[in-house]
C-alpha cells in the first residue's frame, strides 16, 4: 500500500506538480496561496528546476507563456485578485494554443475582499478567463488528495488539447492538512511536442508561436478550429462524483470545499427519510451536464450550494433547461455554509413537495 503523508493542500499540489514533470514555476505571493510558491522555492533548486518570483502577477504569467512555448511543463499560482491580473496573459496563452497550469486558491471578493475561502471566481474561470473567444480546462478538487491527483490530469489534458488548465480550489482546501498519497511520476511529461519552439537544427521548418492575426478571415478560421477542439473536450472530458444518487429526488449540486459540507447534510437528510443526493462537478469546464441529464427524470428539485452569491447555479439551470425547479443556497464573503443550514434548506424543499 502506498504511504500516506500528512500535507497541507497547497504543498501537496506543489509536490504533485513536480511529480507531473513541472520544472518551471513562476509566481508572486498572495494569501491564501503563498505556500505553493514558498514550497516551490525550496524544491525546484533541489531537482534542477526553475523557480522565479516575478516582479508582479502580470510578469509571472508571461514568463509561463515563454516557457510553455518551448514545450516544457510550466505553472503559476495565485489567488483571486492575482488571477485577474493574469487574465491578459491567459488569453495570450489560449490564443497561442499553449498548455500550462494555473492554480487559483480563491479568497473572498470583489476587490481585495478577505483572505477567507470563497467560490466567487467560478464565472471568471469558466466563462471569462481572459478577453476573446476562449475556454480553459477547469478542475475543482474537494480534498487534499484531489489537490494532488488533479494536477497531473490537468497537465496531461492541457498537453492533449493544447490549452491552459486551471485548478480552482479555495483557502480552506489550500490551508487544511489531510493524509495524501502522492501520485506516481507522470510519463506523459516526456512526450515530444512537435509544435514547440525548442530548436530545430534545420531538421524541420520553423515553429512560430503567435496570437496575432491581422486578417479577419485568418483569425476567424483559427478560432473556429479551436472551438472544434473545445467541442471534443466537452464530449470526452466531463467528470463528476455522484453521492447517494440512486433514488435521489432532491438533487444537490455543489463543488470543491462546499461539497464536503453538502455531503454531511445529505447524510442527515437520508437519516430522516428524505431522498437527497449530491452531484459534485470535478470538471467545471467542461461542465458535467451529462451527469445532470441522467437524473432529470427522477429529480423533483435541484438545489445548488456554493460559497458565493450564486454563480455555478447558472450552469445548473442551463443543464436542467427549465424542466425542473432549480434553487440556490449560498454564503459569501468567506463565510462557510454549515451542514445544518444546508439540511434545513433540503427539509424546506421536501416539506414543500408533500
Amino acid at each position: 500500500m502506498a504511504e500516506k503523508t500528512i500535507m497541507k493542500g497547497n504543498e501537496a499540489l506543489a509536490e504533485a506538480a513536480i511529480g507531473a514533470g513541472c520544472r518551471h514555476f513562476f509566481g508572486y505571493p498572495i494569501t491564501p496561496q503563498t505556500e505553493v510558491a514558498a514550497y516551490m522555492s525550496k524544491r525546484m533548486p533541489q531537482i534542477g528546476g526553475v523557480y522565479l518570483q516575478a516582479e508582479s502577477e502580470i510578469a509571472a504569467i508571461n514568463m509561463v507563456l515563454g516557457a510553455a512555448a518551448t514545450g516544457v511543463r510550466a505553472m503559476t499560482s495565485s489567488s483571486s485578485p492575482g488571477i485577474s491580473l493574469k487574465a491578459e496573459g491567459i488569453s495570450y496563452l489560449a490564443g497561442c494554443d499553449l498548455p500550462c497550469l494555473i492554480v487559483n486558491i480563491q479568497r473572498g471578493g470583489p476587490g481585495l475582499g478577505g483572505i477567507q475561502p470563497a467560490q466567487s471566481d467560478y464565472l471568471q474561470a469558466t466563462k471569462a478567463m481572459g478577453h476573446g473567444d476562449l475556454h480553459i480546462l477547469v478542475f475543482a478538487p474537494a480534498t487534499v488528495q484531489e489537490m494532488a491527483d488533479l494536477v497531473s490530469d490537468a497537465f496531461d489534458l492541457a498537453d492533449k488539447y493544447r490549452m491552459p488548465a486551471m485548478v480552482l480550489a479555495d483557502g480552506m482546501l489550500g490551508q487544511m492538512m489531510e493524509p495524501v498519497v502522492l501520485p506516481e511520476e507522470s510519463a506523459a511529461a516526456a512526450q515530444q511536442k512537435p509544435w514547440a519552439i525548442d530548436g530545430h537544427k534545420h531538421s524541420r521548418p520553423h515553429n512560430i508561436i503567435n496570437s496575432l492575426f491581422l486578417e479577419p478571415d485568418a483569425l476567424e478560421a483559427i478560432v473556429v478550429s479551436r472551438f472544434a477542439r473545445y467541442d471534443q473536450v466537452k464530449r470526452s472530458e466531463q467528470r463528476a462524483e455522484e453521492f447517494r444518487m440512486d433514488d435521489a429526488e432532491i438533487v444537490l449540486v455543489s463543488y470543491g470545499a462546499a461539497s464536503r459540507i453538502v455531503k454531511s447534510a445529505v447524510v442527515k437528510a437520508r437519516s430522516e427519510g428524505v431522498k437527497a443526493g449530491l452531484i459534485r462537478p470535478i470538471t467545471l469546464y467542461p461542465y458535467p451536464e451529462d451527469t445532470i441529464e441522467k437524473c432529470i427524470g427522477q429529480a423533483s428539485t435541484f438545489l445548488c450550494v456554493e460559497m458565493s452569491m450564486g454563480q455555478m447555479v447558472e450552469d445548473v439551470r442551463l443543464a436542467v433547461n427549465g424542466r425542473k425547479p432549480v434553487e440556490f443556497f449560498g454564503r459569501t464573503g468567506g463565510v462557510l455554509p454549515t451542514p445544518d443550514e444546508v439540511y434545513m434548506k433540503i427539509k424546506e424543499i421536501a416539506e414543500r413537495g408533500k
